[in-house]
């Protein structure tokens, strides 16, 4: 037999293998599934690990400065802080709560008795201690943003995140609790609006702002991570390269 047979018989070997291969796979949909579910499972796997990059980048970026959540009472520094620092692996600090235990009062306590101005020096002595404690997420109170020495420590110590949500988001939280002291001095609209009016144009100086939405947590913990990961420079096409740039 010469070469020219040889290789003749070879070729239709090969075809008539790669059709049986062919028609095995469309008689058997389980061999079809088995390979779409192991390539979403590679597909799932490298999405975690795009996102584990980028959430240590982040933290690397931080250093030794706290991710700091300022906005008004109910745009959800509380709930979407310990979601984040859940995600990013740090300590979550409620600056209210610590406030609570330094004082042995609650903070409702604290403004019948002593008034808001001591309250806000408290605020400020408890949030500067707490700033040499980082890395960590700090949800502070609606006011603590409001002091300019506490704005400046923010500046040094930390990254604000400003959490800004419409009026109706607001009222919509608000209500579901009654221990806010700034709302017993008259109706909730009126004073979110008041609020609204005096504090908005100081949170526009943090350094991040993220719309704090009528949605799960989990969604605005992400916008979170996005919008920190733009400032930070740890973009996604960037996460796999540690050490994003320190802003």
């Amino acid at each position: 037999m010469d070469d020219s047979t040889g290789r003749d018989q070879h070729g239709k070997l090969r075809r008539l293998l790669e059709s049986r291969d062919a028609r095995a796979e469309s008689e058997d949909p389980a061999r079809h599934f088995a390979s779409d579910e192991w390539m979403s499972l590679r597909l799932a796997e490298h999405k975690t690990e795009e996102r584990n990059e980028r959430l240590a980048g982040i933290r690397e970026a931080l250093g030794r400065r706290s991710i700091v959540l300022i906005g008004l009472m109910g745009a959800g520094k509380t709930a979407v802080g310990r979601r984040l620092a859940n995600r990013l692996e740090l300590p979550f600090i409620d600056a209210d709560t610590e406030i609570e235990v330094a004082a042995g009062q609650s903070i409702s306590e604290i403004f019948a008795e002593h008034g808001e101005a001591y309250f806000r020096q408290g605020e400020r002595k408890v949030i500067a201690r707490l700033l040499e404690g980082g890395p960590q997420v700090l949800a502070t109170g609606g006011g603590a943003y409001m002091n300019a020495d506490t704005r400046g420590c923010i500046k040094v110590h930390g990254i604000s995140v400003w959490l800004k949500a419409e009026l109706r988001v607001l009222l919509k939280r608000v209500g579901r609790r009654d221990n806010r002291p700034l709302l017993a001095s008259g109706e909730p609209d009126t004073v979110m609006k008041k609020l609204m009016a005096e504090r908005y144009p100081v949170y526009a100086e943090a350094d991040v702002t993220v719309e704090s939405r009528d949605v799960p947590h989990d969604v605005m913990v992400t916008a979170v991570i996005d919008a920190l990961a733009a400032k930070l420079g740890c973009k996604k096409e960037q996460a796999k390269v540690r050490g994003c740039k320190k802003v």
